[in-house]
């Protein structure tokens, strides 16, 4: 099975990729079209340099790789949907099982804006998500959708849910991993995976109330709020 996992920066989807690196049966790969995105964009990211010397600026090079011969009987792909400009084929798409990883836009804004100045509604992947929900479904596939607040509320109960709806069998080696970065991580990692790397779990829940946000930020969630709600209705009951 070939399990693309969609959603924007700064929402959990490093721990996920962790989590299902986790099992035995499943081999991992890590925003594989990011060094294509910045080639095309020219967009000035943190370690942009390093990021085109380390991944291939191909989209059709990336595609091959994720639909060729893997080495486990599960290939986990950790996708952030900022990556799927003009120029990135979307057909490779119908051979995965796609799920979308969603998050309230209040909290990714807040953890996102620490780590990069001045975000666009482009940067946080809200508008992109929803275009690519709605290009499942056009191509006769219903897409899965979790909500990042219902794993760290209930962690396992989440997750024995998202391997039921795809399909998978449940392993307990999900839910836990150990300190320190992964080999499949991208050479980003330094930047972003601070708190992950630290973790060994999942956090604890997150707050009931979102984050209080004000001027451009709070424009910024309010802006990306509609495409939130669209996916969220969508999502899998835990």
């Amino acid at each position: 099975m070939r399990i693309a996992m969609w959603s924007g920066p700064r929402n959990l989807s490093t721990a996920m990729m962790y989590s299902f690196g986790a099992r035995n049966d499943c081999t991992v790969v890590d925003e594989p079209f990011y060094a294509a995105y910045l080639d095309k964009t020219g967009l000035d990211h943190p370690m942009r340099s390093e990021i085109l010397a380390n991944q291939s600026r191909d989209p059709l090079q990336v595609v091959a790789q994720l639909t060729g011969a893997h080495t486990h009987p599960h290939f986990y792909q950790k996708h952030m949907t900022q990556h799927m400009v003009p120029g990135v084929p979307r057909d490779w798409m119908a051979d995965m099982k796609n799920v979308f990883l969603i998050r309230h836009p209040a909290r990714v804004v807040a953890s996102f804006a620490a780590k990069f100045e001045a975000p666009t509604l482009a940067d946080i992947g809200f508008s992109q998500q929803a275009e690519l929900f709605e290009y499942v479904i056009s191509i006769g596939q219903t897409p899965i959708v979790i909500d990042s607040a219902d794993i760290r509320r209930a962690p396992e109960r989440a997750l024995r849910r998202l391997c039921s709806v795809l399909g998978l069998d449940w392993q307990e080696a999900m839910l836990s991993w150990p300190a320190g970065g992964r080999c499949e991580d991208g050479i980003w990692a330094n930047h972003w995976y601070g708190a992950v790397h630290k973790s060994t779990g999942f956090a604890t829940g997150e707050e009931a109330a979102v984050p209080q946000l004000s001027g451009s930020y709070a424009e910024l969630a309010d802006s990306a709020l509609p495409y939130y709600r669209t996916l969220a209705k969508a999502r899998i009951e835990i």
